[in-house]
């Protein structure tokens, strides 16, 4: 029995390896013709007959060979554990599969394998084969995420009552397009906010300080909104200190890992009849 363990653990090592390369006879040998596979995607009836299971490959392929040329995704056995009688085996292994950035954002994340085995003609082949990913709920691990997005905000906070630039920039996208108090009407890229950040702690010389006290944030899966009303306290000589509030959304988007704000969005309430900046209000 030991050498049957031996085998069929080579036979999926090989199948795995296929995988990778995208070898699609390699994937399909060692597979009876009657194969009934139950796949991540649909038909919910799984596919039956090694044709169908031949077709189900190349989708994964390409999808594997777009994210592996940009990025180099998984797809590696983490277990696997062999039961073999005399004619009937199963196997059941854990894969690291996805994209790195995937991976990084849910380092838990594995694909689930059994595979149904028979002894055909002295060899063994696969009859059965069922890949699936753990359902996750919808908001599940938002807690975590939505803490992580907190924690960015505290040290755009910290950042900005220290007025260390270089840390108030961490976190904002390349890519960002902001909408802030004074115009243009956006400004597109990180360099652009930058340079607004620098107008305002330049121009506070006597110290700066800004928080959200109602801070709301909502995540779902990759993406989180911030939004909340704005303080910020300018100190003046003297010790009196300006007090100013305004609207603020802010938008994100985690990659490779990390959230980072690719959309904000600040106003004042304006006087209708004036058209005037109503900055002078307090909630």
């Amino acid at each position: 029995m030991a050498d049957d363990h031996e085998r069929i653990r080579d036979l999926i090592e090989r199948w795995a390896e296929a995988v990778r390369r995208g070898d699609i006879e390699g994937v399909v040998a060692d597979h009876a013709g009657d194969i009934v596979m139950f796949d991540v995607p649909p038909p919910y009836e799984g596919v039956r007959g090694l044709d169908a299971y031949r077709e189900t490959w190349p989708p994964f392929f390409a999808w594997q060979a777009q994210v592996w040329q940009a990025q180099g995704a998984c797809f590696e056995i983490e277990s696997l554990d062999v039961t073999a009688g005399e004619d009937v085996a199963f196997a059941h292994a854990l894969l690291r599969c996805g994209s790195p950035e995937e991976l990084a954002a849910n380092p838990r994340m594995r694909l689930r394998l059994t595979l149904g085995l028979r002894r055909q003609d002295g060899r063994w082949v696969v009859a059965h084969e069922h890949h699936s990913f753990p359902y996750v709920e919808p908001d599940a691990g938002s807690a975590a995420a939505e803490e992580e997005v907190r924690e960015l905000h505290r040290r755009w906070f910290a950042g900005t009552a220290a007025k260390d630039l270089d840390g108030l920039m961490e976190g904002i996208a390349g890519d960002v397009v902001s909408y802030e108090h004074d115009q243009p009407l956006q400004h597109r890229g990180v360099e652009a906010v930058r340079e607004v950040c620098a107008r305002g702690l330049d121009a506070a010389q006597d110290g700066v300080s800004w928080d959200v006290p109602d801070l709301k944030i909502l995540v779902r899966q990759d993406l989180a909104v911030a939004w909340g009303l704005n303080r910020v306290r300018v100190e003046q000589a003297g010790g009196e200190s300006d007090e100013t509030w305004s609207r603020g959304t802010r938008v994100f988007e985690r990659r490779d890992g990390a959230w980072v704000m690719i959309h904000q969005h600040l106003s004042f309430p304006y006087d209708p009849d004036t058209g005037e900046a109503r900055t002078g209000l307090r909630p």
